[in-house]
């Protein structure tokens, strides 16, 4: 399965005054979806069960993700932005492993 999405980068920067706030930058990036399933996880009040994905995205990475893959936050994948809970580096690629939902 093929994958084109955007993937979200939180960069600090410097506002002025030695203030420094964080940005999220988003880029869009192609690659294949290696793995795809999902599983549901129960909740500490036991109502509702999340649903955690275990899919792994390897990506065809450029200059600035070969930079920033330590500030790679979410990955839109099919309507969701989903955290991001593992970066690897095998050039000329990144394998993206996804978790939860990303709330940020």
């Amino acid at each position: 399965m093929k994958y084109c999405g955007k993937i979200g980068f939180e960069i600090t920067e410097d506002k002025g005054d030695g203030i420094w706030e964080p940005e999220v930058i988003e880029r869009t990036y192609y690659g294949d979806v290696m793995d795809y399933s999902s599983r549901f996880q129960s909740t500490q009040n036991g109502t509702n069960d999340d649903i955690v994905v275990n899919n792994k995205i390897s990506i065809l990475a450029d200059p600035f993700l070969y930079e920033n893959f330590t500030n790679i936050r979410y990955v839109d994948f099919m309507g969701s932005k989903l955290k991001v809970t593992n970066a690897t580096v095998q050039r000329p690629r990144i394998i993206l492993s996804l978790g939860g939902v990303y709330n940020g």
